[in-house]
């Protein structure tokens, strides 16, 4: 069976391939759930991991309540399809995808995903720590000397699974994945505040900025006497921070090289300014062709 195939300019420019991953992070209760009403229902599944549907009771787009890693990682490779490079018989392999098809087979779940395009997760914040409810159970998470819990064991087959389905989840064909989170306040002993993902373990949250195209963070913002934005917790503006090494300190990157610093809390428009594609510039005459 053949394994690799070019892919030409059109095909990776096409609606199905010009896809997007992104990760957005935002404190408690800044609306980052609230962004699913930016972009087209009909378009778009929510995969609830948190239960928090409430803001967005409103909207019209359809959910699937997630309450624990396994079923998460069903859902993966229902969306994603098999992992050529893993072992058939693992998971994320051939028998795991045909498992969860039979499962799922005249529930209509599966014709679904297929047809949805946009995927957006809610919250990798508690995908963590239901992967480390997982994790804790495992016999990698106790010690094969006293039998007694390790919590290093687990901690270790955390980061394993989370960056293994975040990875499917991304390669998934023709699929913009999204993923929202909290953004943590960490104060240290000198008393310095950094913003950071708050995620369980270390490795997924190290991790994920090199997994997704995009990472963002939602703040709220005021402005100062000039009309700039200046980071606020007590302010109302809702902006997107979208460039590493902004002038507030937020954990961002843009490999598109399209946004600006902040953008507005629109992820249809974001997408469609990270997808947009100028027109083909007219070849120019070859230097070597001969002087008229």
């Amino acid at each position: 069976m053949q394994r690799v195939r070019i892919v030409t300019a059109d095909e990776r420019l096409s609606a199905a391939n010009n896809k997007t991953s992104l990760a957005i992070f935002g404190p408690p209760g800044s609306g980052k759930t609230s962004l699913l009403k930016t972009l087209p229902a009909e378009r778009t599944v929510c995969l609830d991991l948190e239960a928090g549907m409430k803001s967005v009771q409103d909207w019209p787009g359809a959910s699937i309540p997630v309450r624990s890693f396994a079923d998460f990682r069903d859902l993966v490779v229902l969306i994603g399809g098999a992992d050529p490079a893993v072992d058939p018989n693992a998971y994320y392999g051939d028998r795991h995808h045909q498992h969860v098809r039979g499962v799922y087979a005249g529930s209509g779940l599966e014709e679904f995903l297929a047809t949805t395009p946009i995927v957006f997760v809610d919250s990798i914040t508690d995908l963590t720590r239901q992967a480390m409810a997982f994790a804790k159970q495992q016999p990698e998470a106790f010690s094969e000397r006293t039998g007694k819990p390790d919590v290093r064991g687990a901690y270790g087959l955390l980061g394993r699974e989370v960056i293994q389905a975040l990875k499917h989840l991304q390669h998934a064909p023709g699929k913009t994945v999204i993923f929202v989170g909290v953004l943590e306040k960490v104060t240290d002993a000198f008393n310095v505040a950094t913003w950071q993902p708050q995620m369980e373990g270390s490795k997924a949250g190290r991790e994920l900025p090199g997994i997704v195209d995009q990472v963002i963070s939602m703040h709220l913002f005021g402005r100062d006497a000039e009309g700039r934005y200046v980071l606020d917790e007590k302010a109302s503006e809702r902006r997107l921070v979208c460039r590493s090494g902004n002038p507030f300190g937020l954990p961002a990157k843009d490999r598109s090289g399209r946004l600006e610093v902040t953008e507005p809390p629109d992820l249809g428009a974001l997408l469609a300014k990270i997808n947009k594609t100028s027109p083909a510039s007219q070849a120019a005459p070859s230097v070597l062709a001969p002087s008229a």
